[in-house]
């Protein structure tokens, strides 16, 4: 499977984007997928994932009520909405997958995830 994630830039605080992920070899909507950033000179953190089965959502705190990952099977892609975003937002954004089902528990851990692509910048001015 590969991914890549699109739909970085620089913005200002308050505004809006929406990041893709798109994948060839592999269908998304029965892969559990997860988005995770990496701010310079930190560790790559969770951010959301979706699992397969449900499409049940999960998101780490500092999002939660601000980003919304969503999917669209058609286009087998799935999208981080971020809304009213933050300077601390800043990072490069990472989407990653795994063929069915990754664990609750495991979800916010990088090797949950076996396919990765690249990333994508996001930078949010104050």
């Amino acid at each position: 499977v590969q991914l890549q994630a699109s739909g970085g830039g620089l913005v200002q605080t308050g505004d809006s984007l929406r990041l893709s992920c798109g994948a060839s070899g592999g269908t998304l909507s029965s892969s559990t997928v997860g988005w995770f950033r990496q701010a310079p000179g930190k560790e790559r953190v969770f951010v959301s994932a979706m699992r397969s089965t449900g499409g049940h959502t999960y998101y780490a705190d500092s999002v939660k009520g601000r980003f919304t990952i969503s999917r669209d099977a058609a286009k087998n892609t799935v999208y981080l909405q971020m809304n009213a975003l933050k300077p601390e937002d800043t990072a490069v954004y990472s989407c990653a997958a795994k063929r069915g089902n990754v664990i609750l528990s495991a979800l916010r851990f990088p090797d949950s995830y076996a396919y990765w692509g690249q990333g994508t910048l996001v930078t949010v001015s104050s």
